[in-house]
Order: structure tokens, then C-alpha cells, then sequence
């Protein structure tokens, strides 16, 4: 054979184009890559609401922790960008999405990291220390759960603000959605208890002291992360620089004057 029909054969590739060609199958890699990633936090997602995940302590591994984790991450970022959305995004106000998409993962994590020691002492009092591997599976379960449904309510936020342009009425519109999120997650989290009380009553207990602990610091704890929405009238802060203050008497004024009309 000749060295013409051996080059004819077997062409090579100049330099450049070989570069393309790896770059290409590099994208196309990427891209597919991406697409298994996305479908794989869907159907865990699909998986965790119909409640059919594993609930044995060898579910709680450090793949499962970090894909949990990854749910309520994404999800929570989601109504979190929404949220951030009132009054437009122009100017300054680009980064406000941005902030509380940052910022609602970020008060789930604060909330949860301030409740589980206190609850670990109680189940440890109580006697109920060897079942908080499975308590602690169930609720980080629950925070994911949360987070979804809060993420399926991100499409309702963002056309109340076009129909309403009331800072506090923003305010009082988010804090409600927030509540139907919570109320899903309750019941599910009942659910996820439902062998913890079988097995021992007093999970509960522990149950009711677990809701009212994480409602009372997770409203308070809102209220310090602030703004998620913003001012359109103000400017744009990562955090709000005034004092503390209590969350329930400010939030109970603006229920108060929604009412009556001002």
C-alpha cells in the first residue's frame, strides 16, 4: 500500500481542529453531565414528597446528607431569588434577588443550627438519646420538604407583586407563604414520626416541643437576617443596619394596620 493511500486512509487532524473537536466533546460532556445532575435532584425531590426515601440510619450517609443538603439549598435559593424580585430589579435592586437567594437557605441553616442542640439535651433527658440519629434524618427530611413546596410557591409571590406594590403587604404576603410551606412540613414530619411515637410515645412530646422551638426561633431569626424582600424606596443591604427588635410585635403592627385599612 502506498504512503498516499495510508494518509488517505487514516486522515490527521491539524492542530486546530483536533482543539475544537476536544473542545466540543469536553461541552458535550458537560451538558450531559448537568442534565443527569438535574434530573437526579428532581427525582429525589419527586421521591422525598411522595415520602418513599429510606428512613433507616444507613440512609443518613454522607452522599445522602450532601444531596439532602443540595435540595434544600437549591430549592430555598429559588423562592428566595422570587422573593427578592418586588418592586423590579434595576439598578441597585439587581442584587436584592441575588441577597435573599442567599438568605433563605442561609435561615434555614441558622434556624436548624440553633434548635438541634437544645433538642439533642431534651431527647437525651427524656431518654430518648438513641433515637436521635433517626429524629435527626427526619428532620433534616422535613427542612427539604419545606423547601420544595416553598420553591412550588415562588410563581404565586412574584404575581402579588404585580398586583400589589405595598411594601408591607409584600411583607405580610411572604410571611404567609412561609406558613403554608411550615404547615406542609409539619405534616410531613408527623409522618416521618410516625414509627419514632410507635416505637416510644414519648417522641410525641418531643415532636410538639420540636415545632414550637423552631417556630419561635426561625420567625425571630427572619426578622434579624432581614431584608429578603427590601424597599424599593431604600437602598440594597446584605443585612438591614438598625437595632434588633422583636419580630412578633412588629409583624403583629403590620397585621394590625393591614386590617384596619392603613
Amino acid at each position: 500500500m502506498s504512503a498516499f493511500s495510508r494518509r488517505a486512509r487514516s486522515p490527521s487532524l491539524s492542530p486546530r481542529a483536533a482543539r475544537k473537536l476536544a473542545g466540543y466533546t469536553q461541552s458535550r460532556e458537560s451538558r450531559v453531565l448537568v442534565r443527569l445532575a438535574t434530573q437526579n435532584v428532581l427525582v429525589r425531590a419527586d421521591l422525598l414528597l411522595r415520602g418513599n426515601l429510606p428512613k433507616s440510619p444507613a440512609a443518613g450517609s454522607a452522599r445522602t446528607v450532601f444531596q439532602t443538603a443540595l435540595l434544600i439549598t437549591l430549592f430555598g435559593a429559588t423562592y428566595g431569588a422570587a422573593m427578592g424580585t418586588f418592586g423590579g430589579v434595576y439598578g441597585q435592586r439587581i442584587f436584592q434577588p441575588v441577597y435573599s437567594a442567599l438568605k433563605v437557605p442561609l435561615l434555614q441553616a441558622a434556624t436548624f443550627t440553633i434548635c438541634v442542640p437544645s433538642f439533642f439535651v431534651f431527647n437525651t433527658l427524656i431518654g430518648l438519646r438513641s433515637d436521635f440519629l433517626n429524629v435527626m434524618s427526619a428532620l433534616v427530611r422535613t427542612q427539604a420538604v419545606f423547601s420544595i413546596v416553598l420553591a412550588s410557591l415562588a410563581p404565586l409571590a412574584m404575581v402579588w407583586y404585580t398586583a400589589d406594590r405595598t411594601y408591607e403587604h409584600a411583607v405580610l404576603f411572604n410571611a404567609v407563604m412561609f406558613a403554608i410551606a411550615s404547615f406542609t412540613a409539619q405534616r410531613r414530619l408527623r409522618h416521618e414520626y410516625r414509627d419514632l411515637v410507635a416505637r416510644d410515645r414519648r417522641h410525641r412530646t418531643m415532636l410538639w416541643i420540636w415545632l414550637i422551638l423552631f417556630a419561635f426561633v426561625g420567625i425571630q431569626m427572619g426578622w434579624v437576617l432581614r431584608p429578603f424582600i427590601g424597599d424599593p424606596e431604600g437602598p440594597v443591604h446584605f443585612f438591614r443596619e438598625t437595632k434588633w427588635a422583636n419580630a412578633y410585635v412588629i409583624v403583629g403592627k403590620m397585621i394590625w394596620r393591614f386590617i384596619c385599612g392603613q
